[in-house]
């Protein structure tokens, strides 16, 4: 009994291995999007991306910021196509990791977790209470003064916390892709492997 059972294991995590596209996939669709936006942002908004990489005062203070802005630019943009095509995938993960410690250390940690202020987190930030008031404030002078219900037609207003969540959500699927790769089928880099492996 023990031993059909070992057998269907084996035979289940093998079928899964050809299934691991259904998990990197999305990965890398999801994370492609997400940066490619990042690096236009910065790319239309040039000037200011390399005035908030340099400024000590309200930015990141970096040295070089012109270098520093364009070397974040390349890891977003390029990144964002290697992974969409899964082109040198593991590589692509490495500056995007990068990226993220640095936006984590550097821009996020100082506010906590949350990205967006929310009572129900198990990590609530400091400021909470505050945030929750003037949130309410700003709700109760927009029903009374406002077109409320056009404003929220798409949404309700949130306040940003600008935490580390999205940062550290990020890292952990770049992550999973570094050690697992681009995936079976649906990468360029699985086409290139199998290739390479023919020729030997």
């Amino acid at each position: 009994m023990l031993n059909q059972l070992t057998q269907i294991h084996t035979r289940l995590m093998q079928g899964l291995q050809h299934l691991d596209f259904l998990a990197t996939l999305p990965l890398r669709i999801y994370l492609a999007a997400v940066f490619w936006v990042a690096g236009t942002n910065k790319i239309a908004g040039f000037e200011g991306t390399v005035q908030w990489f340099g400024n000590p005062d309200w930015g990141l203070g970096m040295p070089f910021p012109e270098v520093m802005a364009s070397l974040a630019i390349a890891a977003e943009v390029g990144g964002a196509v290697l992974l969409l095509l899964g082109l040198a995938t593991r590589w692509a993960t490495l500056p995007l990791i990068v990226t993220m410690i640095v936006a984590a250390v550097s821009v996020h940690w100082k506010n906590g977790w949350q990205a967006i202020h929310d009572p129900m987190s198990p990590w609530p930030s400091a400021n909470l209470e505050g945030a929750m008031e003037r949130l309410d404030a700003a709700r109760n002078l927009l029903q009374e003064h406002g077109h409320y219900d056009w404003l929220t037609e798409t949404g309700s207003f949130v306040i940003s916390n600008n935490g580390v969540e999205w940062a550290v959500t990020y890292l952990l699927m770049l992550l999973a892709l570094l050690f697992l790769g681009g995936g079976r089928y649906l990468s360029l880099d699985y086409w290139i492997q199998r290739r390479m492996m023919k020729q030997r």
